[in-house]
């Protein structure tokens, strides 16, 4: 996989040197269109800044998925809204809800679920995840809900935090119990936090700070960092 997608970029970069006229998300478009199908890598970065510019495109990708979700928007507002929301309606994973993130936010956690999420429960604990216990995706508030500072990514629906899964059958796997034991519910838990940075500008766990000891929060910012 790392190998194709070295030598897609290099044939993209290559080609905009040759064709001037040809833009580069038309390249894109040519050689590797956006796919449901594919790991989250480097390609799929590519796209994803793309929707964030051209929402259009995101909520076309959208609409080519196995789920079912509905255009929305906030006014923006003191740093808070967004433009560009979908709500997710129906998919194979339940969340239990509806859930209200910018496009390009769910466009990145569709793929988690299932290129990550999938494969991983599937490898590790032999089980199919059925549910995702959510905290919460849009919120107008500060970082780590503090009274002053900056506007969480959650202000702007491009954020969620992730507490826990169900698995058929009705067991549970969740941050707070299972993230520091030893064991295949452990292994799943930090396999799917590694997937996540595949997708996710910003992925942080139990192992960056006491404020997430109960729950996984990614966010597509344009900062990077995973842990």
């Amino acid at each position: 996989m790392f190998r194709r997608t070295l030598l897609i970029f290099l044939a993209l970069t290559a080609a905009v040197v040759v064709w001037r006229t040809v833009t580069i998300d038309e390249l894109l478009d040519r050689l590797a269109p956006f796919s449901w199908t594919d790991s989250p890598g480097l390609l799929t970065s590519l796209h994803l800044r793309r929707f964030e510019s051209e929402p259009e495109q995101c909520y076309g990708a959208l609409r080519r998925g196995d789920f079912a979700f509905e255009r929305t928007a906030r006014e923006i507002r003191d740093g808070c809204g967004y433009s560009d929301g979908a709500i997710l309606t129906r998919a194979e994973i339940d969340h239990g809800g509806p859930v209200v993130m910018r496009c390009t936010a769910l466009a990145a956690l569709f793929l988690w679920e299932k290129q990550v999420v999938a494969p991983a429960a599937q490898r590790i604990l032999g089980r199919k995840v059925v549910g995702i216990r959510s905290l919460g995706t849009y919120s107008c508030r500060n970082i780590n809900h503090a009274t002053r500072g900056r506007r969480s990514q959650h202000a702007t629906a491009n954020a969620i935090d992730i507490a826990g899964f169900t698995l058929a059958g009705g067991d549970t796997v969740t941050i707070v119990r299972d993230w520091r034991t030893n064991g295949p519910k452990q292994a799943f838990l930090h396999a799917v936090r590694d997937g996540a940075c595949r997708a996710f500008g910003v992925v942080l766990s139990p192992d960056y700070n006491s404020e997430h000891r109960d729950h996984l929060h990614f966010d597509r910012s344009h900062a990077s960092l995973c842990r």
